[in-house]
């Protein structure tokens, strides 16, 4: 805020023609005089009030965005940290994908249950199999030969996860072409 732009007024009657001036004049002539210092002192109380207004509606308009802004940064944080906790369990589901690949028996309900709470939360694993290879969502850690012009995932050697549709972990895939 800008205190400099801010005029106070002293409504005080003596000041331009006041009372001492209005008793010289005849009768029309002082009320003449002492509606022009009352409309003066009103303009400049209304003028005054205005800056007033603006200032506090300036005021509410930066303690809105203020709130918003710590709202988002806040929602932002928690992201970030339920991020990391599903990050930290990846390798977990790694091993229930492994042992239930290699039959082991009873991972798979343990598995679903973790994959499909983690899920609910907005972990998403990537379906990348014969689809055009994109260094964004997977690391190429073999190359085999082919007849396509682009690059195509022939085989998800380990999962990737998006996370509230940003990439988690890149899924380590063999390419074709």
């Amino acid at each position: 805020m800008n205190d400099e732009n801010i005029e106070t007024v002293d409504v005080d009657a003596t000041d331009a023609g006041g009372v001492d001036d209005l008793a010289d004049l005849d009768g029309t002539d002082a009320v003449e005089q002492a509606e022009e210092v009352v409309e003066h002192d009103i303009e400049a109380l209304l003028s005054e009030r205005d800056q007033f207004k603006d200032i506090a509606l300036r005021l509410q308009a930066d303690f809105d965005n203020f709130r918003k802004r710590v709202a988002a940064q806040q929602s932002d944080e928690v992201d970030r940290a339920a991020g990391r906790l599903a990050e930290a369990l990846l390798p977990v589901l790694d091993a229930c994908e492994a042992a239930f690949t290699h039959g082991v028996a009873g991972v798979e309900p343990i598995w679903s249950a973790l994959i499909g709470a983690l899920l609910k939360q907005g972990l998403e694993a990537m379906d990348l199999e014969n689809k055009a290879f994109d260094p964004n969502h997977a690391e190429a850690v073999m190359h085999e030969e082919g007849d396509s012009e682009h690059p195509v995932v022939s085989e998800v050697l380990r999962t990737g996860y998006l996370w509230r549709g940003k990439v988690l972990r890149a899924a380590m895939v063999k390419v074709r072409g």
